[in-house]
């Protein structure tokens, strides 16, 4: 049987992920940042491309801006974010008893930007659970709307 038509394994879609990372948008963190459900750690993350430049998008509510550190590599962008949780209870209905938890959560995402963008000027704000993130082109990468050349003579 061929490796690739088997239905019980998640080869197929291995595979189709594979080959699809290597666009922008996609990170290779996507392959393997999963819990041991095969649930995703990491939060969502939206890559739109606009005639000015991209938008990164990535879901998180619950985090505050403060949580997120972006980082800028060369040309790889990085996106992480982490939260601490305490929470303590004492003392109910007379019983005495103290109960602790401490819960502690983070992600990273690495994206490698295009080389027609401007990153010098990238910008980045926090609303909503939703983290976006600016990415101008550079203006010679820009989409010049047509025009008529006249000819000399």
């Amino acid at each position: 049987m061929n490796p690739l038509m088997r239905t019980n394994n998640h080869l197929p879609l291995l595979v189709e992920d594979f080959a699809s990372a290597f666009r922008f948008g996609r990170d290779m963190n996507d392959l393997f940042n999963t819990n041991g459900a095969g649930v995703a750690s990491v939060p969502a993350v939206n890559v739109v491309e606009h005639q000015d430049g991209f938008r990164i998008e990535v879901a998180a509510p619950g985090l505050k801006k403060e949580d997120f550190k972006l980082n800028l590599n060369h040309n790889n962008l990085t996106i992480s974010g982490s939260q601490e949780t305490h929470k303590e209870e004492h003392d109910k209905n007379n019983e005495r008893y103290t109960r602790r938890e401490f819960s502690y959560s983070s992600f990273q995402r690495t994206f490698t930007l295009p080389t027609s963008v401007d990153a010098d000027n990238i910008q980045a704000s926090y609303t909503d659970g939703v983290l976006k993130i600016g990415i101008p082109k550079r203006e010679e990468a820009k989409v010049k709307p047509p025009r008529q050349i006249e000819i000399g003579g």
